[in-house]
């Protein structure tokens, strides 16, 4: 896939950005997603399926041990999302911040 650094180009309407859509933009940091972590999210959403939060029993499982909730996955792009837009030369007029909008045909596949 081809990389196109935003940083490369100042970008000054949304027409500029959209040429950007599908291609890789940036690389950001590795995350090491610790047993710890998941527990937390597990806490903070109530998701306590054995898959993300009982070592033991996941490694009866295909996976071999626990996986990270999909919707964990999802909440840590805004941090890439962050890492990559940082230092972009991005200028769109009137625009005073940016908001997460959402996603669209988000699937979880194993």
């Amino acid at each position: 896939m081809a990389t196109t650094e935003l940083t490369d180009a100042e970008v000054t309407s949304v027409d500029e950005l959209r040429k950007y859509i599908g291609r890789e933009t940036g690389v950001g940091e590795w995350v090491l997603v610790t047993q710890e972590m998941v527990d937390k999210f597990a806490d903070a959403t109530g998701d306590h399926q054995f898959i993300h939060v009982d070592p033991e029993r996941a490694r009866q499982t295909p996976f071999g041990g626990t996986i990270a909730h999909g919707y964990f996955t999802l909440s840590i792009l805004a941090g890439f999302l962050s890492q990559n837009m940082h230092g972009m030369k991005m200028r769109l007029p009137g625009a005073k911040m940016g908001v997460n909008y959402g996603l669209n045909r988000v699937r979880f596949t194993a």
